[in-house]
Order: structure tokens, then sequence, then C-alpha cells
């Protein structure tokens, strides 16, 4: 049984507003900041020239897919900071994550683009239940990665009480945890099951700790990774997302009435498109993620493709809300695996393993090639109670799990069982596919 929500809404006028509402205030705040990126962001106006389109050419959101795409590539060929649109004197910090393209995407933000990223997050964490003068115990990693002086600094904004305790040093979280008695707790959901897994080795119950929130993210889970961090950890789990180039967490939080993830949609209009032709598709259909951030002063973003893939859906939710809402975030389209023509994704190998009880949420796939043809090999963790089982109940169980991964991918994946924490741990971000196919 989940724990009882503790969910309230922290700006009743912008998460509650009408649809006319919202498409003026979008309106007012797209045309804003296409005249700003036009004037200010040399690569965009070039981008904007090229397609044709003039600032005068958007009235409305309803001009929205006349405006040309940008992406992470952009942040790479205009290192550090050709993507800021206003002079650097106007900054008060700097963020930015590492990514594929070898350069970090770095993202200036002013005084007022801080205080915006307060207001989103205070949404995101009362969503969550965070209330007023409870101790949020932050383990996402301090300093140019935005997941600790994001919600450290939205916490003062709310009137909750940060620890900065950061990642890493995890008998530290947990005498933390137990003495502190914190009731949020904020990391990846990877460190999570970490810190749940630490908490089992020590002997140390759950019942010691007083966690009733949990705010997770940084990284794409599924549910039954979320039902496993609840019943381990006792507390109500929520999926935050966010991006650097975007804003850093924030840019939405599911609520306690479904996983639908809550879009702040008057500072980040959100659209979903065609992978393959860029056309914006309709409510419930799977594509990627493209986000206008037409609030931000230092770094405003035009349809920015996240390249992550979810659906979208409209109309007022149970908790009240109006905002767009998206699914819980399935991989990104540049992390999509294709195993002999065939299109697979991570979460769907975790699906199927972490709804067995034998195994444990840790494991890592490995992609190699023999003989020209692509191999895919799955390492995963025992549960400690199985792991001293037969060896015919062990192969038993490979050769079940090699048949549902089956079933859900189209592709056969060897199965290993491994001796419980025989996998690394991460305290960040976890890389859960080792590909050596292109490797020499």
């Amino acid at each position: 049984m989940r724990r009882e929500s503790r969910s309230w809404i922290w700006n009743p006028k912008a998460e509650c507003m009408s649809d006319d509402e919202r498409a003026k205030v979008q309106s007012e705040r797209l045309i804003n900041c296409v005249n700003r990126m036009y004037e200010h962001v040399p690569y965009y106006r070039k981008r904007m020239e090229e397609k044709g389109v003039e600032p005068g050419d958007i009235k409305s959101i309803a001009d929205l897919p006349k405006l040309p795409f940008s992406d992470k590539f952009d942040f790479r060929d205009n290192y550090p900071f050709g993507t800021l649109a206003v002079p650097r004197t106007e900054l008060v910090r700097v963020h930015a994550s590492s990514g594929t393209t070898g350069k970090m995407k770095v993202v200036g933000y002013t005084a007022n683009d801080v205080e915006l990223w307060n207001e989103v997050l205070c949404r995101a964490m009362a969503r969550a239940g965070v209330q007023k003068g409870d101790l949020v115990h932050i383990a996402y990693g301090y300093g140019l990665f935005t997941g600790g002086l994001g919600p450290h600094f939205a916490c003062a904004k709310l009137g909750a009480v940060a620890i900065p305790v950061s990642g890493g040093n995890t008998a530290r979280q947990i005498q933390i945890l137990r003495e502190w008695k914190p009731e949020v707790i904020m990391c990846t959901p990877t460190y999570a099951l970490h810190i749940a897994d630490q908490l089992q080795e020590a002997g140390i119950d759950k019942s010691e700790l007083n966690l009733k929130t949990g705010i997770f993210g940084a990284e794409a889970w599924t549910t039954e990774m979320r039902d496993q961090i609840e019943e381990r950890l006792n507390l109500r789990a929520f999926d935050i997302y966010g991006l650097t180039e975007v804003c850093g967490p924030g840019v939405g939080c599911c609520c306690d009435q479904s996983d639908l993830i809550h879009i702040e949609s008057d500072h980040f209009i959100p659209e979903i498109v065609d992978p393959e032709t860029g056309e914006t598709l309709p409510e419930g259909q799977l594509g990627e993620l493209v986000f206008s951030s037409v609030s931000k002063e230092g770094v405003p973003l035009l349809r920015y493709n996240t390249h992550d893939l979810t659906r979208i859906y409209y109309g007022k939710c149970a908790c009240g809300r109006t905002s767009p809402r998206i699914e819980k975030v399935t991989g990104r389209a540049d992390d999509m695996m294709i195993i002999r023509g065939v299109n697979v994704f991570p979460s769907q190998i975790e699906a199927v393993l972490l709804a067995h009880s034998e195994v444990e949420p840790h494991y890592l796939i490995y992609l190699d090639r023999v003989n020209n043809l692509d191999r895919v090999t799955v390492k995963v963790e025992m549960n400690p109670s199985f792991f001293s089982d037969s060896i015919r109940a062990i192969e038993a169980t490979e050769r079940m799990l090699e048949g549902e991964i089956a079933s859900m991918t189209g592709i056969h994946a060897k199965i290993k069982l491994v001796e419980p924490r025989s996998l690394p741990r991460s305290e960040g971000k976890m890389k859960r596919v080792i590909d050596e196919r292109f490797k020499k």
C-alpha cells in the first residue's frame, strides 16, 4: 500500500489556468522570446533566415511550428557562450551538463532565471508533498550539475530546510537519514536503491527512517523501480523531470493522482514531434519531446529537441491542475539500441527484470558482435535469498527471463545471474549499456 500523499498546489493561478488563459500567456511570451533570440542570438537568427521566417510571422502559439528546431549540437557549435541572449555581465550563475558531443552544454542564468527556476521547483516540490519546515535531504551532486543547487535554493523559497549532503559517502547519508530524520529525499532513483541496499546490509530497518516523500530524477526509470523504492524506503516516490539546457530539474513533476508528469507549460511550451519528419504529433502518440523555454533570459531556447521519447496528454487532471502532462520518459531516441535491426530500449529490459523477486534492480547490458552478428548479454544481480538456490533453479530463472525479454522486445538476450553486490553502483546517473560492437 502506497504511503498517503501530502501534495498541495503552490501556485493555483499558474497551475490551474484555463486553456484560453494559458494560450494567451504562451503566445505573449513566445512572441517576446522570438524577438529576443532573433536580435541577440546569431545562430538562431541564421536558422530563422534559412527557413524564411521573420519575427513578425509569429503572432501566437499557433505559429510555433513555423520556427526551426534547435538541439544539443547548437551548444557544441557555439561553445561556450555563443547561445547567450544577454551580455555576460547580466549573468549571476553558470551551469553545465556533459553530453555525447564531447563538449559541455553551458547555460547561463540571470537573476530572473534563477527566480523562475525556484518558482517551478516549488511547484514540483509542493506537488510531491514537501511541506514548510520539512528537512529535505539533497543527495544530488552539487556544482555544475543542476540537481543539487536547484532544489537547495528552492527550499528557501518554499520554506523547507535544505540538507546539502550532495552525492557520495553513503554511510554518512544513512547516518543523517537515521539521526536527523528528514521527511524528504532527493536523488537519482538508482542511488535511492543503493541506499536501500546499504540499509539492508547494515541490518537497519526502514522504520528507523522518517522519510515520507522521495523526489527522483536525472535518469529514466520505470514504475517497477518506483514500486521497489517505495516499498524499501517506506515513502511516496515522485518523478521530477528537467534538463540543464531548458532550466534544470523542475521542468515538470508528477502529481499524486498518476504517473504522468505535469509540465510547467506557461514557461516551457511542450510539443511532441515525429522523429523522422519533425511534424507535430497529436495527443497520445509517441514521439520526441520538444521545448520552447520562452521565459528564460540567459539562454532561451525555441523548439529545442530533447530527443526524449514520450506522449503528451491535455485536459484537467484529477489533482485539479490543468497543465499538459507527459508519460514517464521511456528513453532517449539516441539511447535506443538497434539490435539486428530491432529497436530496443533499456527500460523495456528493466521492466521485465523488476517484475521478478528473484533478481535485484541492478543490471548491466553488454552489446558485442560475433561473426558480424549482434549479441546481447544482460548481467543482473540475484536477490540474496535466491542466491543460495540450486544451479538448476538459477538456470531456470535465466531461461524464464530470456523468454520474457524476447516476448517484450523481439530479440534474444542472454541472461546471466550474478552474485549480489557484484555489479558497480553509481551515485549519479547510472550507465546501463556497454556497447562494444564498434570498437576495434
